[in-house]
């Protein structure tokens, strides 16, 4: 990436320590970019940039990661998409200024709580691209404590109005709180039961409302596999635990590969910096997700919990290079069809493929099956 580039000659790690020139540099080196690529030059007027800001949008509508995307999530052909335009706020002025995304439940558990990154001198993209590790909402409250309680009294609010898990976006531009845009949040299979069972016991929603919310296929999902605690491990390092359950395979670096792998039967974990809309491709073929940037509201967290994929986000000890196909934490290589191993209940990545057993849930169900069995027969035997 090309603000990666700068960042490595300048010798920092975020973007907020690249001076004025260097931005003003980086712009230059963006607008070639774009000549090279569009044979255009990049849009100076206002009016154009929104223009074509608007078009790119609808023009989404058909590309083929949305007409995948809506493949798999069955969601129809015909119906189109939409387009707000609103004034823009600034979260990157100072650290009086910062931007996040907050959910008003937990959308892995299902715990009640606010939850959500925040990033201080950031816009909105960083937060969800997960292009830099985040901070959580507790970490909010103590650097703009007014902030924080408004959020929270906002966040209700939303909450009590859809009668849902919210996921919410805002922007603090020099202490002022603004709120961007909300939606009915994504979750796993196990948030989506424990959701619906406390919006019953908090009279939001009636039992039959509740029944709907959950889907056969994410009960099927409340089964997550894990890894077996007796086996030896070797543990590599940790990340944020993104979307629950166990995942093996071979470390790939590119959406394409993890396509191809898994075409041939192979099991993979598609291994990131952090993910964009064009790895949806590979992060569907994958068994599990893992990227060294982004916290648990970045694009890969989001995606992979929708999807009941394994996912591990915000590994920074996990020094990604895609270009040579390996990762490297300390003095530890992982090339390209080495097996790892990621838990994305606890966040943990283990080097080698380490043994995999049922959830509990699963066992119990078979085992108390078989017992309900095993007494039919004895019964039809006295009889």
């Amino acid at each position: 990436m090309l603000l990666d580039k700068v960042k490595s000659a300048k010798g920092v790690t975020n973007d907020v320590d690249l001076g004025v020139e260097d931005l003003q540099g980086l712009v230059t080196t963006f607008k070639d970019a774009v000549r090279e690529h569009s044979g255009q030059e990049f849009p100076q007027h206002p009016r154009e940039q929104l223009d074509m800001a608007i078009n790119a949008v609808f023009d989404s509508w058909n590309t083929d990661r949305a007409r995948l995307y809506r493949r798999r999530e069955r969601i129809p052909q015909h119906l189109g998409t939409a387009v707000n335009v609103c004034t823009m706020v600034f979260g990157n002025l100072g650290d009086t200024s910062g931007t996040g995304v907050a959910f008003t439940r937990d959308p892995a558990s299902g715990r009640t709580g606010a939850y959500g990154d925040y990033l201080a001198n950031a816009q909105g993209e960083d937060v969800v691209a997960g292009i830099r590790n985040t901070l959580s909402l507790d970490d909010l409250k103590a650097l703009d404590p007014a902030s924080h309680k408004q959020l929270i009294k906002v966040m209700r609010q939303l909450e009590t109005h859809y009668r849902d898990l919210c996921d919410i976006e805002f922007t603090i531009e020099r202490g002022k709180l603004w709120m961007l845009q909300t939606r009915v949040g994504k979750r796993t299979a196990a948030a989506a039961f424990r959701i619906a069972s406390q919006l019953v016991d908090e009279n939001l929603i009636t039992m039959d409302e509740a029944l709907t919310r959950v889907s056969g296929s994410q009960l099927a999902l409340l089964m997550f596999p894990h890894f077996d605690r007796s086996a030896p491990r070797e543990l590599l390092t940790r990340g944020m635990a993104a979307s629950p359950g166990a995942a093996v395979g071979r470390a790939v670096f590119d959406s394409a590969t993890a396509k191809a792998w898994g075409d041939r039967g192979e099991r993979v974990v598609l291994v990131r910096r952090e993910t964009n809309p064009d790895d949806l491709e590979g992060m569907i073929a994958a068994a599990g997700i893992l990227t060294a940037r982004g916290g648990k509201t970045s694009h890969a967290a989001v995606v992979a919990r929708g999807m009941g994929k394994t996912c591990v986000c915000g590994a920074e000890a996990l020094d990604v290079d895609a270009g040579v196909r390996t990762a490297r934490v300390g003095p530890v290589l992982i090339n390209e069809g080495d097996e790892i191993s990621i838990d994305g209940s606890t966040g943990e990545i283990f080097l080698g493929a380490m043994p995999v057993v049922p959830s509990p849930v699963e066992t119990y169900i078979e085992s108390g099956l078989a017992a309900a069995l095993e007494g039919a027969d004895n019964e039809t035997t006295a009889l």
